[in-house]
């Protein structure tokens, strides 16, 4: 056999194992993992506030929470280091820095990396605002001088909440954690 001809007979024989093997398995290599609306505790601060984390990824500095927060609530100003995604559950929020976008059920938000901004919610709201947050990299929180004055990234928002969870007694068992 010549070289050309041995090379297609080469390039059919890796054709034929190619259509063989199936380009979608038939069975996920990893299982989905779910979490049922009260599977978490929510790690209460003491001033009617708290977080539901969800989801922390820890390779790519993600967490992914819940956020409830009372009416008249203002969070410290702070700015993000890396890319926020947000969708509205319950409630009203807006920017102090930008009061006409007013976030409400349904409300999706996209937050750039390097936004700086002051969460706050309407004094006069019925009820509470619960918001789903995807957080990559860091809130740096900040003084009135804008100095920082407490860095959140996904380790210390895991670490916060495991803290939490074990000092009150409740299960956190279910929390999604990759990369440890």
């Amino acid at each position: 056999m010549d070289d050309a001809a041995a090379r297609d007979a080469r390039l059919a024989e890796f054709a034929q194992a190619l259509a063989a093997r199936p380009m979608v398995p038939a069975d996920g290599l990893l299982p989905t993992l779910h979490l049922g609306d009260d599977d978490m505790p929510w790690m209460e601060a003491g001033d009617g506030s708290a977080l539901q984390l969800l989801h922390v990824d820890l390779n790519q500095g993600l967490w992914i929470s819940k956020t409830r927060l009372p009416p008249g609530y203002q969070v410290p100003t702070h700015y993000h280091t890396g890319l926020v995604f947000a969708v509205t559950l319950e409630g009203a929020w807006y920017y102090r820095e930008t009061p006409e976008a007013v976030n409400r059920p349904g409300s999706y938000l996209f937050e750039p990396a390097g936004s700086r901004h002051t969460l706050c919610t309407p004094a006069d709201m019925p009820g509470r605002m619960v918001t789903w947050f995807a957080i990559y990299g860091a809130n740096l929180n900040l003084d009135e001088q804008g100095q920082i004055t407490s860095v959140i990234d996904a380790r210390a928002a895991l670490d916060l909440y495991r803290g939490y969870c074990d000092a009150m007694g409740l299960d956190r068992s279910k929390l999604i954690v990759v990369g440890e």
